[in-house]
């Protein structure tokens, strides 16, 4: 039973409440917390300059109190209620202190799933969170429902919470940061598939996770937990659910969820045919997946009809294999979102032709043999960036080696440098794809912003 938001109201008026964290989902926040009466202080390692005076100036006038800069955690003290940025580990030391003092520690997501009155379909895993997601939200759409989408993707969603109704269905993408200190789960949650990931955060691959397990361990009998059949850890997951468990699967087939048969190239749902893998739009055998999960996931709330016309209309998110332009007869493909090796390995799979890969960033100290040892004969050049270029290569090297074959690589410092690289090795028919197989933090804010960057280099491209 959802809780009712007069209960979270009236909790938060008058609360000395920090937020931690002034990121773009952030902001809202803290002013639905000042409209609900809470006294706010805001908190970010950056300073007023590093900021901006935009940011400082969206609150002129709100009473907001701020505490920026280097040692701003020094400050996180004699708090009622701290909502923190999703990456804070809940073990660091501030937070530990904070909770001894009696603080209540939380997050927006957290707050949100609570007091939603709407259906909720939470999805996590490694690979294919956002496209899953977003498919689902089509679905519910096509359907007829008035759907919002949010977490990892969409708008902030908890400021408002308000204007959404028990009527509505509302999709979530959720990282292990933010399942990580939950304690409430979605009524219907979906595990796309778990491989190591996000390790320069978690402790080890036990507590990534036990941290992706949240999204279905406090679920209700009455709850559905969606899961892949062909993941070995995903599998595992139906040992410890709560409610109803449904599976997906491209190698087997199953009653209770969704196959892919490979006799008839067929992709079904509860043992009835939704579609045909040659009427989806969106190709690659790691999509059909993404299918399958979304079918189990709106099983109860949308037809197969419906579900059939997503599949033939859905062109795809941006970012993730998104076709750019053709130059001279080579084909350029921004991938930006695949910051994991499995995710670029999928990529790879899908243009049934080796490609000029560029690929490098921000270490999330992930093994990158996976990717050298299923990936080196996908691709004809690898050009390498950012902080994990010589790992990466390192990686290579080896699995050429005790393969006895050969594959040209090319080190550069910037994006600019990469694509140039590119078009310099590429002939027509080629395929060239950003697919860093990395967080974009060593040089860009996100893998949006990374994206972005590759697509305008490439327009100017002459």
């Amino acid at each position: 039973m959802k809780r009712n938001f007069d209960e979270f109201k009236n909790f938060i008026k008058n609360k000395k409440t920090a937020v931690v964290g002034m990121g773009i989902s952030n902001r809202p926040l803290i002013h639905f917390l000042i409209k609900l009466g809470a006294n706010v202080t805001a908190f970010d390692k950056k300073t007023e300059k590093e900021l901006g005076n935009e940011v400082i100036d969206e609150f002129a006038g709100e009473g907001v109190n701020f505490k920026l800069g280097e040692n701003y955690l020094s400050f996180l003290k004699g708090f009622d209620v701290i909502f923190k940025t999703p990456s804070m580990r809940i073990d660091s030391e501030a937070l530990v202190n904070a909770k001894a003092e009696g603080a209540y520690i939380t997050s927006e997501m957290e707050e949100f799933i609570k007091y939603c009155p709407a259906k909720i379909f939470g999805v996590t895993g490694s690979d294919g969170k956002t496209t899953t997601t977003t498919l689902i939200y089509n679905m519910l759409k096509e359907q007829g429902y008035k759907t919002w989408v949010g977490g990892n993707i969409g708008a902030p969603l908890f400021s408002k919470i308000e204007q959404i109704s028990s009527e509505n269905k509302v999709v979530l993408e959720l990282s292990s940061f933010q399942l990580m200190t939950i304690d409430v789960s979605p009524e219907v949650s979906v595990v796309t598939n778990l491989s190591p990931n996000h390790l320069d955060i978690h402790k080890d691959m036990n507590e990534y996770i036990n941290a992706k397990k949240n999204i279905f361990i406090h679920q209700r009998k009455e709850n559905t937990l969606v899961i892949n059949r062909d993941n070995e850890i995903t599998n595992k997951m139906e040992n410890e659910a709560k409610g109803k468990v449904l599976k997906f699967s491209r190698q087997d087939k199953i009653a209770e969820g969704a196959f892919y048969n490979k006799e008839d190239e067929t992709l079904y749902l509860m043992g009835e045919k939704v579609c045909m893998k040659d009427e989806i739009r969106l190709k690659g055998m790691d999509n059909v997946e993404n299918f399958l999960a979304a079918f189990c996931a709106v099983k109860n709330d949308v037809s197969k009809e419906n579900m059939k016309k997503v599949a033939e209309e859905f062109s795809g998110v941006e970012h993730r294999r998104e076709f750019v332009r053709e130059l001279e007869g080579v084909k350029y493909y921004n991938d930006s979102i695949a910051s994991s090796p499995t995710r670029t390995l999928s990529g790879l799979n899908a243009y049934g032709k080796p490609v000029i890969l560029i690929a490098g960033g921000y270490d999330k100290h992930i093994p990158f043999e996976p990717l050298a040892e299923k990936g080196y004969d996908k691709i004809k050049v690898l050009i390498l960036m950012g902080n994990t270029k010589y790992k990466i290569k390192e990686a290579f090297d080896k699995v050429l080696k005790e393969k006895k074959v050969k594959l040209p690589m090319v080190m550069v410092d910037t994006m600019e440098d990469a694509v140039q690289e590119a078009k310099k090795a590429a002939v027509s028919g080629d395929i060239v794809t950003l697919s860093p197989a990395c967080a974009s933090f060593d040089k860009f804010p996100n893998f949006e912003v990374r994206g972005n960057k590759f697509k305008d280099i490439v327009k100017k491209l002459k």
